[in-house]
């Protein structure tokens, strides 16, 4: 299989859905007007967007081509909106490393080639720091970090597994990052980000088909091959 799906009951009563697969496996795609099981695509929801225009308010770009549009094309994927710095998890492939860099636009991301990676905007999870990781997405603008709502994340641990994860449980930010910590990758994780939530989470697999509240979702952190 190209990916494993499992699903979790944290201690905290978080319910957690994820796909584990490789980093080869992912795309960031555009889809435009559709749910995540909609889209014809398995995967889970990307970033922030505007819900009436559907422009793209987040970096969301493979090989350093932004997916909806052109670089300098506002709601492209090519910049964050508010021209403000957000934790962008990015998977280098000339290097074979996982980051997640802190940077308003893709073209401020440290890459060996320009030609050979992939990012998708968030929020850093910063999950090396239960201390400051709050503050810190605070500091990027995290909305309704301490409300009770669906959520989305990315994570990735020390041998290069990336797990793409979606809670249908209205919970804190705190509480899903927990609930990630304590239970994906047996204590490998290295770090993460948090993804657009609410009725935006939304999953699909084989196993797993979940719509949140049947918003269009416009991007996706999509899988290339699904068998």
């Amino acid at each position: 299989m190209a990916y494993t799906f499992t699903s979790y009951t944290a201690s905290n009563g978080v319910v957690l859905h994820t796909i584990k697969t490789s980093p080869s496996n992912i795309v960031i795609r555009h889809v435009g007007a559709t749910t995540v099981p909609g889209s014809g695509f398995f995967g889970i929801n990307g970033g922030f967007f505007n819900m009436s225009t559907g422009d793209l308010l987040q970096i969301a770009v493979n090989n350093d081509v932004p997916i909806k549009g052109s670089k300098s094309a506002y709601g492209s994927g090519y910049t964050n909106y508010g021209d403000k710095a957000r934790g962008t998890l990015v998977w280098d492939l000339s290097e074979n490393e996982f980051s997640v860099q802190v940077v308003k636009s893709a073209a401020d991301l440290a890459v060996v080639k320009r030609t050979a990676f992939w990012a998708q905007g968030g929020i850093s999870m910063n999950l090396n720091s239960d201390s400051t990781w709050a503050s810190k997405a605070d500091n990027e603008n995290m909305p309704n970090r301490t409300g009770s709502v669906e959520r989305s994340g990315l994570v990735y641990n020390n041998t290069k597994n990336i797990w793409l994860v979606v809670t249908p449980t209205k919970c804190s930010a705190e509480a899903f990052r927990k609930a990630i910590k304590d239970n994906v990758g047996s204590g490998t994780l290295v770090n993460g980000i948090f993804l657009d939530g609410s009725g935006s989470s939304q999953i699909k697999c084989t196993e797993k088909s979940y719509s949140g509240d049947t918003r269009s979702i416009h991007q996706m952190v999509a899988l290339r091959y699904d068998s």
